[in-house]
């Protein structure tokens, strides 16, 4: 009788042949598969640099259309400086020559959103996606309006690329790289404790002392600053903008 070297592999030395291996392969894949689904899911449960983990035991606020203000200059119509994109992108740009917001005010140029919700006390945090593109300098584009002896208790600038406290260009730098891409901006203000704390892209970034005061609320956008200088023009691009809350 003769034996085919197929059957002799699978009779005579104890190797499976090609057809009984089918079986155990596809268990193998249906074994990987599920391990790469659970890896995925445990990736998005943790996300990385700490997203999600900033907001934990806060609550998040509600907030309606219409506590987003645009403040924009008196003298143009809200099309020629604010537009709403797809993705709910809220695009903001300002002129150096632009008027201020009303004829009577003295700020300088600017677009910006006012949260209207205003807070005294408990712990407040701003988280926003912004975008600044490249050639917007002297603006400010986030702050926390309200203060004792000053307009507001946190304001962070834009100067050559860099995110900065206030306008301090040398020892106030938050980020030195913040054009042209989408990052992710925290910040947290502690009434009680009189201090603020801002992270960029889930990483703390700046600790600052509170300014005291009993009325603040939060800003974003782009406001022409003095100091330094500012560009001829100045953009800001802001989306899935959130106000968390939890008691001191």
């Amino acid at each position: 009788m003769l034996i085919s070297s197929k059957a002799f592999m699978a009779q005579g030395t104890g190797v499976p042949s090609s057809s009984s291996l089918l079986p155990s392969m596809a268990a193998s894949r249906r074994s990987l598969l599920l391990l790469l689904l659970l890896l995925a899911a445990s990736c998005a449960a943790h996300p990385a640099r700490g997203e999600g983990l900033l907001t934990d035991g806060f609550t998040a606020v509600e907030l309606t259309e219409a506590q987003f203000k645009v403040q924009k200059p008196y003298d143009v119509p809200l099309a020629e400086r604010y537009e709403l994109l797809a993705g709910g992108v809220r695009r903001m740009w300002v002129y150096a020559a632009d008027k201020p917001i009303t004829a009577a005010h003295p700020g300088g140029p600017r677009t910006e959103i006012k949260i209207e919700l205003v807070y005294s006390s408990g712990v407040w945090q701003f988280e926003g996606y912004g975008y600044i593109p490249c050639g917007t300098s002297g603006a400010s584009v986030m702050q926390i309006f309200g203060a004792a002896e000053h307009a507001t208790t946190l304001m962070l600038h834009v100067y050559d690329g860099r995110l900065t406290y206030y306008h301090d260009v040398a020892a106030g730098v938050v980020d030195a790289g913040i054009y042209d891409r989408w990052f992710r901006l925290n910040v947290i203000h502690d009434v009680a404790a009189s201090n603020v704390t801002v992270f960029v892209d889930g990483e703390r970034r700046l600790t600052a002392p509170g300014r005291g005061g009993d009325s603040h609320y939060f800003k974003f956008g782009v406001y022409g600053q003095s100091n330094n200088g500012m560009s001829y023009r100045m953009e800001s691009r802001w989306r899935d903008v959130k106000v968390f809350t939890k008691c001191s």
